[in-house]
């Protein structure tokens, strides 16, 4: 059976996986939107995400996990292949795009929660954790999470209805 420490830097490993693939993501929808509200919104996000992977490489160095190179080159693999999906076209973006990114996002953003949340709660019995510091980047994940769903379910409004009126109607 693993040791805990073990366990723990697989999780942890993990985490910084899914941010560097994340983060690629988060870049790559916020060159796909012109220049505005939204854009400046993702961009602000791109700065905290961006903010927030150094914050887990930091904590992974209090705990004397090193993080695994390969394990954040797969992160962005897994992003590349995410390109992958059926949005309608098959080279370009659909408007569709904006919905399953921003899904995609939020979902990423909810992850790194729980692993703040994990971290909260390890630093009642290890004390080179700071729980205050782990309380902030929960209380920040939790503001881009409810930003991400503000934009996914505008873009959704945007993509699945007319203008946000009525369902789109097929022109057969």
């Amino acid at each position: 059976m693993k040791r805990t420490t073990d366990l723990l830097a697989i999780y942890l490993n993990d985490h910084l996986a899914g941010s560097a693939g994340g983060l690629e993501l988060l870049r790559r929808a916020t060159r796909a939107h012109p220049p505005g509200a939204v854009a400046q919104q993702l961009h602000d996000l791109v700065d905290e995400v961006t903010e927030d992977r150094e914050e887990l490489i930091q904590l992974m160095r209090v705990l004397g996990i090193a993080p695994r190179r390969s394990r954040v080159l797969l992160g962005r693999v897994g992003e590349l292949a995410g390109r992958l999906k059926t949005n309608g076209r098959l080279l370009s973006r659909s408007p569709l795009s904006d919905v399953l990114e921003l899904e995609a996002m939020r979902l990423g953003v909810e992850g790194k929660a729980c692993c703040w949340r994990a971290l909260r709660a390890l630093a009642e019995v290890d004390r080179r954790l700071d729980p205050l510091r782990l309380e902030r980047l929960l209380r920040r994940a939790d503001e881009q999470a409810a930003l991400l769903e503000t934009l996914r379910m505008s873009a959704a409004s945007d993509t699945f209805t007319d203008g946000g009126r009525a369902p789109l109607q097929d022109a057969r």
